[in-house]
């Protein structure tokens, strides 16, 4: 009975189903709860486009300072020759893509997925690319806290929202800590002596060598906190379209963004982000709801312009489908990555008895 359950649970059509129930309950929610759709279809009678173009250019610029900070992170974790700026940003925006498709912040692992695709053979793994992830979201906690501090300042959080932010600051605030002591710990055993699952942890704690690197963490830090500053503009220039909105409003709606997607129970969180953002403006700034609502479906809409945009574009390029693009979200693409244990009886080639953790180049890692 168990194994019968998992064939029909990884079918694909029992996937599309799920999708599918999933999208009508949400129609259905929004239909019964939702806003006056006549509100929200003429609030964009009177938004001024340009500024809506200025809000994607600037969101582009953003995504830019992020490619460059998790560059600067990876760059610390590889050996060198590393890998140039336009294939990272070019995984970057892949995963982009997938994190606004699919569901569970599937992104994470497709960014990874395809700039393994560009790495020579012998070059890092899959395991330190995910460390590199891990330690490039862990920079946002700086502009986080100084996001949170502002806005608490300015404008008011609502209660629903105070509970969660507290708890992503304890988490942040934990793992950064547990990452510069695990970054920090030094390793004598060569790779070649562990057993596989301690190999893939030691080469995803390579992952996290720039959290030992002051001058590279400040810049990964610095480039973080662009990303952040260019999209608290990008949110506020939306606001202008729709003719309102203050930079203390656009605080509190980047917040709550952030908020309602940090736990993605479908793409996008559609829907429940408009919500979101929608009952605040109308509670504490006499934004008409309907507005405010039509406000989130275009700022998603500018959110996820460069992201799919420019994701299909380099999906293309990589010869990759939409297909494969769940199955990287799915699974990885650690294939052929993936560092094996020498057989017993076949003698190892000499090695050194200790392996600096900083010089990986010269530590001969797999893969």
């Amino acid at each position: 009975m168990t194994e019968a359950f998992r064939v029909v649970v990884r079918h694909p059509w029992f996937r599309v189903l799920v999708g599918v129930a999933m999208l009508a309950l949400v129609g259905l929610a929004l239909w019964w709860r939702g806003p006056d759709w006549n509100s929200v279809y003429h609030a964009f009678d009177f938004v001024e486009w340009r500024w809506i173009a200025l809000a994607v250019l600037i969101n582009l610029a953003s995504v830019f300072a992020r490619t460059v900070a998790w560059h600067l992170v990876i760059n610390q974790a590889l050996p060198t020759p590393h890998p140039r700026h336009r294939t990272v940003f070019a995984a970057f925006c892949v995963g982009l893509l997938a994190n606004a498709v699919l569901p569970a912040r599937a992104g994470e692992i497709a960014r990874v997925a395809v700039l393994r695709r560009r790495l020579p053979t012998g070059r890092g793994t899959t395991a330190t690319l995910v460390g590199t992830v891990f330690a490039h979201r862990l920079f946002d906690l700086f502009p986080v806290l100084a996001l949170v501090g502002y806005t608490l300042e300015s404008a008011k959080i609502p209660r629903w929202a105070l509970t969660s932010i507290e708890a992503f600051v304890g988490v942040g605030v934990t793992f950064f800590a547990v990452a510069v002591v695990i970054a920090r710990r030094q390793h004598r055993r060569v790779l070649d002596e562990m057993g596989t699952p301690r190999k893939l942890l030691a080469m995803a704690q390579r992952g996290l060598a720039v959290m030992k690197r002051p001058a590279a963490a400040a810049g990964a830090t610095l480039f973080q906190t662009i990303g952040w500053t260019l999209q608290l503009f990008a949110v506020y220039t939306v606001m202008r379209a729709f003719g309102f909105g203050t930079v203390p409003a656009a605080a509190l709606v980047l917040v709550l963004m952030n908020v309602a997607t940090v736990f993605p129970f479908w793409p996008g969180n559609v829907g429940l982000l408009q919500a979101a953002i929608a009952l605040p403006l109308a509670t504490q700034y006499n934004i008409d709801y309907g507005t405010g609502f039509a406000y989130g479906l275009a700022l998603q809409a500018v959110e996820m312009s460069v992201g799919v945009g420019l994701g299909l574009a380099f999906l293309a390029r990589e010869g990759l489908s939409f297909a494969n693009l769940r199955g990287m979200g799915g699974e990885g693409d650690d294939s052929g990555d993936e560092p094996t244990e020498e057989p017993a009886e076949e003698p190892a080639d000499p090695q050194p008895e200790d392996v600096p953790e900083d010089e990986p180049a010269r530590a001969g890692l797999p893969g």
